[in-house]
């Protein structure tokens, strides 16, 4: 009788995400973490000049529209940092979420001929945008840097001691990012209307997080909802860390971490549940 080193078979539980076999297969995930980084701008002109493009025009554009035009108070902050900070910030949660949302019908073809954990490829995702995360806060740090010397606004730009939850709050961006992505994924196996909906429900949840306004200039009803959305928390922790000014609530902060948790375990459930048999039905 032959022994075998390895079993493949079907998970039993719907909670066990087998990080020991996962890790095993660590050189795989940091091989499509290279992949992904890469293959984004592999055939672009300014290539990974894009990371730095994309935040900086974007904020450039809220600027003229939402502050000059508009009129919406920054808290005092400039309006350069003000919005880069939470673009830096949704671009990472909002990429998180919309990739790992493609796992299952992105990947159908190479899930279909070779096993290895199929959780490698969402984290893959996370950690790749973690890149780009990281390139766009050293921008954001070097326009942060320069008004915070240059000085002459409302505010002064005097980071907080709250500035060393930022590992925390990237690591409640990239919970948020991979539950909602992995429940998001098992669902278009049989129901592809989210892949629609997904796109156009990022776009209004933007509106609905505190990125081109801060919490402070909502009043009422509207306030609450807002504050519901996980991101709010987030987003303001991380501009009261470097700026000193907006809103920082341990409540809000501990809403965003107990809505991860609880997204995360729905994520995993319906994740390993569905990567048993969506090749039937992808």
């Amino acid at each position: 009788m032959e022994n075998y080193t390895l079993e493949i078979k079907p998970k039993s539980k719907l909670l066990d995400l087998n990080l020991k076999e996962t890790w095993k297969y660590r050189d795989l995930l940091f091989l499509f973490v290279r992949r992904d980084f890469v293959a984004i701008y592999k055939q672009t002109v300014l290539g990974p000049l894009w990371f730095f493009i994309q935040p900086i025009l974007t904020s450039l554009m809220q600027l003229v529209i939402f502050n000059n035009i508009a009129k919406i108070p920054v808290d005092g902050m400039p309006p350069l940092v003000f919005y880069l900070s939470g673009n830096v910030m949704w671009q990472y949660f909002s990429s998180c979420l919309t990739l790992t949302s493609n796992t299952f019908r992105g990947n159908a073809g190479i899930f279909g001929k070779v096993y290895f954990p199929r959780v490698i490829t969402p984290l893959s995702m996370v950690i790749s945008q973690l890149l780009k995360f990281g390139v766009q806060l050293s921008l954001f740090l070097a326009v942060w840097g320069y008004f915070m010397i240059i000085g002459g606004t409302e505010v002064n730009l005097i980071p907080s001691w709250h500035i060393v939850l930022l590992p925390v709050l990237i690591i409640i961006m990239a919970g948020l990012g991979l539950g909602a992505g992995m429940l998001i994924s098992a669902l278009t196996t049989k129901y592809r209307d989210f892949t629609f909906l997904l796109t156009f429900a990022v776009q209004l949840m933007m509106y609905a997080t505190p990125v081109i306004y801060p919490l402070s200039f909502v009043e009422g009803k509207m306030k609450q909802i807002i504050m519901l959305n996980p991101m709010t928390g987030i987003v303001e922790t991380f501009r009261y860390g470097f700026t000193g000014a907006g809103t920082f609530s341990w409540e809000l902060l501990g809403y965003s971490i107990v809505f991860m948790a609880v997204l995360m375990f729905l994520g995993t459930v319906v994740f390993n549940k569905v990567e048993k048999t969506f090749m039937d039905t992808v």
